[in-house]
């Protein structure tokens, strides 16, 4: 099912602010509730989506990505991998979004704030690399292999941070349950809500006899090497999403996530700009006076463009669809010929005597159309 606009899906422009975007999810929250539409799957549906799109809206990195690439940009990442595989869940709705309703977002009728007291899941950081693409990779599209220096999850405890499965004794202060709990004043009134144990973190034991490898933190640094897929379009300053690629978690848990910022090598001929193309292309005057065909460079290869005859300085040749194409799959950009024409300089005499018998036959006159333009007339007629 193809994902709805995270603004649609909110009811808010663009432009809202932060206190919109929140007062709007808890709007939308509170409507499809699943206590609230019991056995109600279109309910819970749009519930996990009002979520998703909160998500990402109301986290100022996500919002910019969304904005420049739409659900592309999101690259299977986020939060729980809220985006495009398979949605959240609604524990993580209820342990990732408590405080949107004073701190707690418990059931209605005095159910659990963790629905049904489940362990808190510890989640790594995440990481953040630059990726140079040259302007063919650009507009094909490539994959890039990466070697990244991160935290993985330990071999020897395989992540538990205990010598053995016997290096653990049961926490005191929550009996094992990983939760605590009390009763809290919330939007929906007072409310039996658990929150991770204080003491364990969630785990519910407690560490005896640490791992001897990574001293009882669960990770070690290492290097990993991660393949990128970077989509056709992408542009400086842009950045991608790979989920689980970042740091493990301490003591098990959610790996963090890669976040890839592009960057674009200058091509040496065509300038990029937005999706369009611009190239430089210099006549000699015989070119510009008596036309032809001559050869361009396009990515990836050349192309024929057509010369007529009294080419001006300043014209744009246009090539429908030789630019970069849209990330989203909007169409493609076009690669824009502008026309300048060389000079020659160090004429001998008999050059300059050929150039002063075209003058005086009128054949270098001014077009007086183009006289009488000023400047910034001549600027409107150089995008025609």
């Amino acid at each position: 099912m193809e994902k709805r606009d995270y603004y649609e899906v909110l009811g808010v422009d663009k432009s809202a602010s932060a206190d919109e975007i929140k007062k709007a999810y808890r709007k939308a929250a509170i409507k499809f509730h699943p206590d609230k539409n019991p056995d109600n799957a279109e309910a819970e549906d749009k519930f996990k989506e009002a979520a998703e799109s909160f998500d990402v809206l109301s986290d100022p990195d996500k919002k910019a990505r969304y904005d420049q690439l739409g659900h592309a940009g999101m690259g299977g990442g986020g939060r729980n991998a809220g985006y495009g595989g398979g949605g959240f869940s609604m524990d993580d709705i209820f342990e990732n979004f408590g405080d949107i309703f004073g701190g707690h977002f418990g059931g209605f009728g005095g159910g659990s704030g963790s629905r049904g007291g489940q362990r808190q899941q510890n989640k790594g950081s995440d990481l953040r690399v630059k990726v140079k693409l040259t302007l063919s990779e650009v507009v094909n599209g490539t994959e890039k292999k990466i070697k990244i220096a991160k935290m993985v999850s330990c071999s020897s405890c395989s992540g538990s941070g205990a010598k053995d499965s016997n290096s653990y004794s049961q926490c005191t202060t929550c009996n094992g349950s990983g939760q605590v709990t009390q009763v809290v004043n919330t939007f929906f009134g007072r409310q039996q809500v658990s929150q991770p144990c204080p003491t364990c973190g969630g785990l519910g034991k407690i560490i005896t006899h640490k791992c001897a490898k990574c001293n009882g933190e669960g990770v070690t640094k290492a290097e990993e090497v991660v393949e990128i897929r970077i989509p056709a379009g992408v542009g400086r300053g842009m950045q991608l999403s790979v989920s689980g690629k970042g740091n493990a978690a301490r003591h098990g848990g959610i790996n963090g996530d890669l976040l890839v910022v592009i960057d674009e090598v200058n091509d040496p001929q065509l300038i990029r700009d937005g999706n369009d193309l611009i190239y430089n292309l210099n006549l000699t005057i015989p070119e510009a006076v008596m036309g032809g065909t001559i050869e361009i460079p396009i990515v990836d290869g050349k192309a024929k463009i057509k010369i007529d005859k009294g080419t001006q300085a300043g014209k744009v040749l246009r090539l429908k669809g030789k630019g970069i194409p849209d990330v989203n799959g909007y169409g493609k950009g076009d690669l824009l010929a502008v026309v300048d024409i060389y000079i020659p300089n160090g004429l001998d005499k008999s050059d300059r005597e050929l150039l002063e018998q075209l003058d005086a036959k009128g054949a270098f006159k001014v077009n007086k159309r183009n006289s009488d333009q000023n400047i910034f007339e001549r600027m409107k007629n150089f995008f025609r």
